[in-house]
């Protein structure tokens, strides 16, 4: 905005310049003083933006759109499309207010939200479909592997240390190091904080809320987290719907709820 006005404030001290020279005030004297030097009216072209600024905001442009269509995950879209819908409202006529302003258009834009979201839950349904068989497949394979248990839920894990007698409850706080990935191996969080991170055991997803009681203070453990022991149907940033995870856990500390605490 800064720069906006900065122009706009140049361009109304020339207007007012040009105003003056043909008045006959040339140079703040009188229009009569023969050594005055007259004022050059200034082509407004020079005020448009240069071809290098111009490629810059029009590729930021594509970027701030990428960032919706990703973020929203529209996936892969006919560009062609997008590029004609772009000119089509560029040109079109008349204000968007008016009723008549959508018959200009292949599709009327006021059926957007409708046309998105049936668009965005196919796309979702499928990614949703396809991970569960991914995750499923992952699973039955994993618990052949040496080492692998496997509890009533269908949590899997290896105990890669025991650690003390001091084993968490579903109430007791813990402190852990972690790292989490998909089961491609893909990494989306990570905290190995020397103390371990603090966490309320029973406000984790179910998984871990099971997994880490398996193992005491000290203890490591490898858990292969089902979707419905993970974030489900709904997945999380940075994991899809109907996603099996992988945890490798450090406990660090536990901390015991006190019995009172815990009754009341």
């Amino acid at each position: 905005m800064k720069s906006i006005k900065f122009i706009a404030a140049a361009f109304a001290v020339v207007i007012a310049a040009s105003s003056c020279a043909s008045n006959g005030v040339k140079g703040g004297v009188d229009g009569n003083d023969s050594t005055a030097v007259a004022v050059k009216p200034v082509d407004p072209k020079a005020f448009l933006p240069k071809k290098s600024e111009i490629d810059s905001v029009s590729y930021l442009v594509g970027i701030n759109f990428g960032s919706f269509l990703k973020g929203y995950n529209f996936g892969d879209l006919n560009y062609s499309a997008i590029e004609k819908g772009i000119k089509d409202f560029l040109n079109a006529k008349g204000d968007f207010r008016d009723s008549t302003f959508a018959e200009q258009f292949k599709i009327n834009p006021e059926l957007m939200n409708e046309v998105f979201n049936t668009y965005l839950a196919k796309r979702r349904d499928y990614t949703s479909a396809v991970n569960s068989q991914k995750s499923a497949a992952f699973l039955a394979e994993n618990l052949k592997k040496e080492g692998v248990q496997a509890t009533e839920s269908g949590l899997q894990y290896t105990i890669i240390e025991a650690g003390n007698d001091v084993k968490p409850a579903a109430t007791d706080t813990v402190w852990v190091k972690y790292t989490g990935t998909l089961i491609d191996g893909t990494k989306f969080d990570e905290n190995q904080a020397a103390d371990g991170t603090r966490m309320l055991l029973n406000r984790v997803i179910k998984g871990w809320t099971e997994g880490l009681q398996l193992i005491g203070e000290g203890g490591k453990i490898k858990l292969y987290i089902p979707a419905d022991l993970a974030y489900g149907e709904n997945g999380s940033r940075g994991i899809e719907p109907n996603s099996a995870l992988i945890f490798d856990v450090d406990l660090v500390k536990v901390g015991k709820v006190a019995v009172e605490e815990e009754a009341e």
